[in-house]
């Protein structure tokens, strides 16, 4: 099993969780399909119409930047904890 946790402005897409328990292991994409298939409209605000991490969310598997590991095929092994962050702009 793998822990997503779902940061505040995504809560909404997910029913108000703030962690997910997803089966999937083996690497962030395996992950994020198991979440598309049950959380289509959190999917929708993590990856693009090209399957790619959103360029304004920041993954992260047990701590490490996922674009750092490997992007979408950053290995995520079983009880890894993944984090999602939408980067936030303001002035």
């Amino acid at each position: 099993m793998v822990t997503v946790l779902v940061p505040g402005p995504l809560r909404g897409e997910v029913g108000g969780a703030a962690r997910l328990t997803v089966a999937a292991a083996g690497t962030l994409r395996d992950v994020l399909d198991e979440l598309a298939g049950e959380w289509p409209r959190l999917a929708r605000r993590l990856r693009d119409e090209r399957g790619e991490v959103r360029r304004h969310v920041n993954v992260y598997v047990d701590g490490e930047d996922c674009r750092h590991l490997g992007g979408l095929d950053a290995p995520v092994p079983p009880g890894a904890e993944v984090q999602v962050l939408p980067s936030v702009a303001g002035g």
